[in-house]
């Protein structure tokens, strides 16, 4: 038996489980919009729409869509056993949408100066998983 230890005092990683209909659905080129229709739940089919958003220019829209992933995430995090902090890593995949749409709501906070919300977006990805925060700069 093998007993895992977090030296470093902290919580232990938070894994969310994996649900692999949306994310096959989408990487079989089924639309963000219509995933989120029939997915709700899914913090990364809400990421997907505040990423075209975004891209369109549709600042405003991609903050609505990205709060939306971001909440979705907060409600499965806690589901989770997730108090609040601690690591959420990108490793795991299931973790990606929630850490995508916290990426996406920090950058349109920031597009639309709202810069208390964009630091504490971008504190908290760092502090969930710097992999993450490197990955989606």
């Amino acid at each position: 038996m093998t007993i895992h230890e977090n030296l470093l005092g902290g919580p232990p990683p938070t894994h969310l489980p994996d649900d692999p209909e949306p994310r096959e659905l989408l990487a079989g080129g089924t639309s963000a919009a219509d995933v989120a229709a029939k997915y709700p739940k899914s913090s990364l089919a809400w990421a997907l729409l505040a990423d075209d958003a975004f891209e369109r220019g549709s600042v405003v829209e991609s903050y609505a869509y990205a709060r939306t992933g971001y909440h979705r995430g907060l409600d499965a995090l806690r589901r989770s056993g997730w108090k609040g902090h601690g690591p959420v890593p990108w490793e795991h995949e299931p973790n990606r949408g929630f850490l995508r749409a916290l990426h996406a709501l920090a950058r349109a906070a920031g597009a639309i100066g709202e810069q208390d919300e964009y630091e504490r977006c971008t504190q908290f990805l760092k502090d969930s998983s710097a992999t993450a925060a490197q990955t989606l700069g």
